[in-house]
């Protein structure tokens, strides 16, 4: 390791343990002023008596203060539950507003100093430990050394990594008040870019796409000398830097829906809710050239790009959970399972998952024509769990989180129903394949072993087959690592794209069919 990535490497671990220590700063007061703004109008009132208890009173810490809205809160809800008075329950979780506004601490006071203590470190020492990797080394992929390395391997860093990412994920999703320190550290940028305050997501799309960015970095030096890699990771943090993150807060800054326009149903699961349907229909003309654009994505674009492209125009070019798993998941791409069995249990789950997403989609649809009377509140009881069972604890928790566990495209193979739809358009309808010179493998198995996706690319090479599973995103990761070169990413007719050569000897020699 150079001197310059000891000082990277430093300088990262002194922002990330800033980051770690932001969320416990400061004190917490409440009045009733904050209560009645920061609640609904219909709640103000109420919400105003349950909390009173609290005013006046300081909390030293963020659990103590949550502690106290929780006994509040949850006395006067119970106590309606257990009278059956179902309408009188605030369902509304006002636990992250009101700590946001009670908050006193010195990152609220200087937000953008703790953002460069914190954020602004940890980027900069990413930067200087990636952008000199490799440099004394001839081009080439490099992955020396890493079934020994305690954070790629499964060993303890590794290990700590992931059990991190989990618990940042799961309190992001369902405990986002003990992030508000965070939040105010960040909310400078957010009224600069969108004019709005910071939310817990627009703190978690910053970091993502910063971290996208980053390590970006690291793969333009890993993968020096190989085009295809240089221009899709080019791709990826293009449309997560622009696409995912800047224009929706622009154009919610020019009073406008939040829309990612790269995200397509059924990834982007909610586009057909009733108030993402209500949002459009009241935007104007670009509202409902997005509720259009949305549509056509999905009924011609998905079909029309994975013919001629495959999956991987969008899962390696252009998705943001295929980003972050190409960028910073990249270092644990060996580790996912190969097995016949877990193929198996990728098929039926991942194909669940996607009859999941329809079926939800259109009730939600009958719903809505029907004026409500179709199945009334059971759609949003749907929603809440597809959003809680897929959107959060799968696509996050489990989908980022275990990539040191179970490798970098656990979401992708396992659970995202797009990927599910565009996989069956590729398997059956598409000019995409991976073509193989199965006279020139030599077993070495390093395509299998970096292939993110569990396929079994050996298999395929030392027949001479085709590669046309649904699963295969086209990361070309196989090809780069062959020493050989026995695989090429094509786009060719679809004549004998679909070839079964159970033995070959050479190229053109021996050939039994079965």
């Amino acid at each position: 390791m150079t001197w310059i990535e000891k000082i990277g490497l430093g300088l990262f671990l002194v922002g990330l343990t800033t980051f770690l220590v932001i969320p416990f700063l400061g004190t917490y007061s409440l009045s009733e002023e904050q209560v009645k703004a920061n609640t609904k109008a219909i709640h103000q009132d109420k919400m105003a008596e349950i909390l009173a208890p609290m005013y006046g009173q300081e909390y030293s810490s963020n659990f103590s203060f949550l502690s106290a809205f929780g006994e509040n809160f949850n006395a006067y809800n119970d106590d309606l539950k257990s009278q059956q008075l179902w309408d009188e329950v605030i369902w509304d979780d006002y636990s992250f507003a009101l700590a946001k506004a009670g908050l006193k601490s010195p990152v609220r006071d200087s937000p953008r100093l703790f953002f460069a203590l914190a954020i602004g470190l940890a980027v900069l020492g990413g930067f200087l430990y990636n952008f000199r990797q490799h440099a004394d080394e001839p081009e080439g992929i490099k992955n020396n050394g890493i079934f020994h390395s305690k954070l790629k391997n499964r060993g303890w860093i590794g290990m700590i990594t992931g059990f991190f990412l989990i618990l940042f994920y799961v309190v992001l999703y369902w405990f986002p008040a003990y992030l508000v320190n965070l939040v105010w550290m960040v909310n400078p940028i957010s009224e600069m870019i969108s004019g709005n305050p910071a939310s817990q997501w627009f703190l978690y799309g910053l970091i993502y796409t910063l971290a996208i960015i980053v390590m970006g970095i690291r793969m333009f030096r890993k993968y020096r000398g190989n085009k295809y890699q240089q221009l899709r990771t080019a791709s990826v943090m293009f449309f997560q830097t622009a696409f995912a993150f800047l224009i929706p807060e622009v154009l919610v800054l020019l009073n406008q829906p939040y829309y990612d326009f790269k995200n397509i149903w059924p990834l982007d699961y909610d586009f057909f809710y009733d108030y993402q349907i209500a949002t459009f229909l009241s935007s104007g003309g670009v509202g409902m050239f997005m509720l259009i654009w949305g549509i056509l994505l999905i009924i011609i674009g998905v079909p029309v790009f994975t013919y001629f492209f495959g999956k991987r125009w969008y899962c390696s070019w252009v998705c943001g959970c295929g980003g972050l798993a190409e960028t910073v998941g990249d270092p644990f791409r060996q580790l996912s399972d190969k097995s016949v069995k877990a193929w198996k249990y990728e098929r039926w789950i991942v194909h669940s998952v996607l009859v999941l997403a329809v079926v939800m989609t259109g009730v939600t649809i009958a719903n809505y024509f029907s004026g409500f009377s179709f199945l009334g509140n059971v759609t949003n009881q749907l929603h809440s769990f597809y959003g809680f069972a897929i959107g959060s604890a799968f696509a996050g928790v489990v989908g980022t989180g275990f990539y040191p566990f179970m490798g970098n495209r656990v979401w992708c193979r396992f659970g995202c129903p797009l990927a599910a739809y565009l996989g069956i358009v590729q398997r059956f309808k598409s000019r995409f394949r991976i073509t193989t010179n199965g006279g020139q493998c030599i077993s070495c198995g390093n395509c299998s072993t970096y292939c993110e996706m569990g396929i079994d690319v050996r298999w395929y090479a030392q027949r001479g087959q085709n590669i046309v599973r649904s699963s295969c995103v086209g990361c070309g990761v196989c090809s780069a690592v062959c020493p050989r070169g026995v695989l090429k990413l094509e786009n060719g007719p679809e004549e004998n794209r679909i070839n079964d050569l159970p033995i070959i000897i050479g190229n053109d020699s021996i050939k039994i069919h079965a």
